[in-house]
């Protein structure tokens, strides 16, 4: 699944390889240069799909793969991928549920193996909830839990952890972090990051508070919104389909809209111009442009290189009549397992927890849980309400007070502290970073400016970005 990245350099004498890229910088074997087609992936994505990475010469496995290497051939060869299996033939729903919750359960007590002490991620949502409640039915010893609480109500979710933590008797710690405590730790979860995410602070905050308890393994919930069609995208690839006759008829007055949206200088309407002018709603069209944070258009405001066929594009392309045999739901989180999974929320929790030194384990990446559920027909899985496919497999193990809150995720104030507390260190990094050559410096410092300004079309995540790509080139040395 991608759970460890595998990353490798190669030339006429050397083969080197290494879990993380510093290493192969630090070895003095290459000569360090960006790949600006990588760079334009990552301004995308927040990532780089197989098989690039933002540096020249250092390539990435693709997850489920393995190389074998002969003298000076290395051949790349797949031995699992999540298009592998086949259609279930069950299609009675209380079997599957029945089926599910032994799937679940397995991959859990897999999991659960270990001879240090371990804990959990609790952060009151459904997913982190589903995993206590069956750590708790495989353990004798209570489970160590544990919760990051915030004293800004709009961000703290203390209250359904407490919940879940009292229902199961675990032995539960709650941390509580200030906003300036916090803003201490940015730093260090930048020089934590071996490849640039715009997406994995929270990750190593987590992580740092775990480890502080003694604790060198802890389960994590990540994965549940890709496998139950959690995210709002799921639902939008599924509507567009259920439409396609009418989608493609009106293909010409869509082309027409999308013309006219694509001058907008917005990047929002220009992504949804993007959509608009699709021919058809094939998951190699769709979801390359539902995961976009910056619009191809919009990236060439700011960088000189032309738009280039991204890693995720051609993997979708290549893989489109594998994941045809499935169905839409199962179709989208085979898109999601290829892209954002691999690439930004694996190496993410990868990276943050180990620079701590915890370790996460993820039953919901189980490939055999994955297998099963991606071969289930979409009416079992559509959801009404949030991971209802999950909550019914694991009744009545979860209480309605989690099972029916409204999704929440682990946001923080990131807008209005680039605005203030670490509007300095932004511009440090922007500033750095459109000194490269290939960064257009007077459009980059424009847009800045416009966001200080509350600019209602610019999302802190576009320029968050920046940021991070300024801080890791020149943390690593690249110039």
């Amino acid at each position: 699944m991608g759970v460890k990245p595998l990353y490798f350099f190669k030339d006429e004498n050397t083969i080197a390889f290494s879990s993380e890229k510093r290493s192969l910088f630090a070895s003095g074997l290459i000569n360090i240069e960006v790949d600006e087609k990588s760079v334009f992936e990552f301004l995308s994505y927040q990532s780089t799909g197989y098989p690039a990475t933002i540096i020249k010469g250092v390539e990435q496995v693709e997850s489920g793969s393995y190389l074998k290497i002969d003298n000076k051939n290395i051949v790349e060869k797949s031995y699992w991928k999540p298009t592998s299996n086949k259609r279930n033939k069950i299609d009675n729903p209380a079997a599957i549920r029945k089926q599910l919750f032994n799937k679940m359960n397995a991959a859990v007590q897999k999991r659960m193996i270990c001879d240090v002490p371990m804990g959990a991620f609790l952060s009151g949502g459904i997913d982190s909830s589903a995993v206590v409640a069956l750590m708790s039915l495989n353990s004798k010893d209570r489970i160590n839990t544990f919760n990051l609480s915030f004293s800004e109500k709009e961000y703290d979710e203390s209250a359904y952890a407490d919940i879940i933590a009292k229902r199961f008797n675990t032995n539960h710690t709650k941390y509580l972090l200030k906003s300036e405590d916090f803003l201490d730790q940015v730093q260090l979860g930048l020089d934590a990051m071996d490849s640039p995410s715009a997406d994995g602070i929270n990750t190593f905050v987590l992580s740092s508070a775990i480890r502080s308890a003694g604790l060198k393994v802890a389960l994590s919930g990540i994965g549940g919104d890709e496998l139950f069609a959690g995210y709002p995208g799921f639902k939008q690839f599924y509507g567009l389909n259920k439409l396609h006759s009418g989608y493609s008829f009106l293909y010409p007055v869509r082309k027409i809209a999308a013309t006219a949206l694509s001058f907008s200088p917005s990047n929002k309407q220009k992504r949804r111009a993007a959509m608009l002018g699709i021919s058809s709603p094939t998951i190699d069209k769709v979801y390359p442009i539902i995961r976009q944070i910056l619009s191809p258009s919009m990236i060439q405001k700011f960088v000189h290189t032309e738009i280039p066929v991204t890693g995720l594009q051609t993997s979708l392309k290549n893989e489109l009549g594998a994941i045809q045999q499935f169905e839409l739901l199962s179709q989208y989180s085979i898109a999601e397992y290829m892209g954002y999974t691999q690439h930004t929320l694996l190496k993410d929790a990868d990276q943050m927890s180990m620079a701590v030194g915890l370790e996460i384990r993820e039953p919901f990446f189980d490939h055999e849980l994955v297998e099963y559920v991606l071969s289930l027909p979409d009416y079992v899985k559509f959801p009404t309400y949030a991971k209802q496919l999950m909550v019914e497999a694991l009744e009545p193990l979860l209480p309605n007070e989690i099972v029916y809150r409204k999704k929440q995720g682990f946001e923080l104030p990131w807008k209005q502290w680039m605005q203030n507390e670490l509007q300095s260190f932004c511009y440090s990094q922007i500033n750095d970073l459109a000194r490269m050559e290939f960064i257009k410096k007077d459009a980059l410092i424009e847009y800045w400016k416009r966001f200080l300004k509350n600019d209602p079309d610019i999302r802190w995540m576009e320029l968050w970005q920046f940021v991070v790509l300024g801080y890791w080139f020149k943390k690593n040395g690249i110039h």
